[in-house]
């Protein structure tokens, strides 16, 4: 069994960007009219958004696009991403190369040196060709590729299996890129999730750890995955929904996008979060005051701070927690990683992280680090 660490880490975030400001606005605008008609037919009114609720319920402030044009349109809310050729790089591929170089670039290393691409994300652009097996051939990887979803804790299961493909001997370096264009898969028209959601990309290359250790780096001591039947996250959109329509040309996006019971969520995810670290960290012999940083899922502030609160029986700081919600909202798989991105220069040699997400499923990933 091989000792394997995390060599490079790389990050794209769309220049766009909205803030809770704008966004109400063109909700609320949306309301006016949808409400206009509602009167008129005797159907129940919808209630208008607001920037401060927004920011207390989630933390959010802001979040960046991959495309904005038609987000904002009352009449569309929609993003217009035209449709490319099929012998053109797919939008999520070249989203996810983007993340995948900078990953690259941090390693020293090219795609030559990559022997296997896994692309895990919560939504993908098609199911085949593997998006894993694009961004392979536009790096210039060789091995294999494939794809692999898991919610908001798609990059945390992509790394549990390239970790221990690794370990294993099967692989000597894999790239786990999470391109996360969830403003895609957005009702921006449903109140309770329009405001919760932005688009990044992110890739992490797992590789064999040698004799020399490489300061700056983690070594990846352990990685778990969890899950648990919920429907409290849920979207239905895919091939099969067009076979339960009277007009099989026409699928409606209305109930078929994202959608989740944010209270329930939030209670549910907390309780099993926390649970979830206190028992991976146990198996290891440590506690939550043994690591020096978390990176979690950056889904709710309110939801982090409480998992924390429980664990260490007193509040916690960004220094010890870093969140990046607040100003990119949350980027589903791609969160956690850019937390961690972020937030890791100024550790010691020795320092231990833990890297978690959590989301639809339910599900949770954790990755138990160290510093060298």
């Amino acid at each position: 069994m091989h000792r394997v660490m995390i060599s490079g880490i790389g990050v794209a975030i769309p220049e766009a960007s909205i803030s809770n400001d704008e966004l109400v606005a063109s909700y609320n605008a949306y309301v006016e009219g949808e409400n206009a008609r509602r009167q008129a037919t005797g159907e129940p009114l919808l209630a208008k958004s607001d920037a401060d609720f927004i920011v207390h319920a989630s933390g959010v402030k802001n979040r960046h696009v991959h495309t904005l044009d038609g987000i904002l349109d009352p009449e569309r809310m929609v993003p217009r991403i035209p449709a490319r050729a099929d012998d053109e790089l797919s939008v999520m591929a070249e989203f996810g190369v983007a993340a995948a170089r900078r990953a690259l670039d941090d390693a020293g290393l090219t795609g030559a040196d990559i022997d296997l691409v896994i692309c895990a994300a919560s939504h993908h652009q098609r199911p085949y060709p593997a998006i894993g097996i694009e961004i392979q051939n536009a790096i210039g990887a060789g091995g294999a590729a494939f794809d692999m979803g898991l919610g908001c804790s798609s990059a945390a299961a992509g790394l549990h299996v390239a970790t221990n493909l690794v370990r294993a001997g099967a692989q000597r370096r894999v790239l786990v890129v999470t391109p996360e264009m969830i403003t895609g898969h957005l009702d921006f028209r449903d109140r309770q999730t329009h405001f919760i959601f932005g688009d990044a990309a992110t890739a992490v290359l797992v590789e064999r750890l040698g004799d020399e250790e490489r300061g700056g780096r983690f070594e990846v001591i352990d990685t778990r995955g969890w899950t648990q039947f919920s429907n409290n996250i849920r979207t239905n959109l895919g091939f099969l929904l067009r076979a339960g329509q009277e007009d099989p040309s026409s699928i409606p996006a209305r109930g078929n996008l994202i959608r989740q019971v944010g209270n329930k969520v939030f209670k549910d995810v907390t309780v099993a979060g926390h649970r979830f670290i206190v028992d991976f960290l146990a198996e290891h012999g440590l506690t939550p005051h043994d690591i020096r940083r978390f990176w979690l899922h950056q889904a709710n502030a309110r939801m982090n701070g409480m998992i924390l609160k429980l664990a260490f029986g007193a509040e916690v700081g960004h220094d010890r927690a870093p969140m990046v919600l607040e100003r990119l909202g949350n980027t589903a798989a791609a969160g956690a990683i850019i937390a961690l991105k972020e937030n890791h220069q100024d550790m010691a040699r020795g320092d231990w992280g833990l890297l978690c997400a959590f989301g639809a499923g339910y599900s949770i990933g954790g990755a138990l680090l160290r510093m060298m």
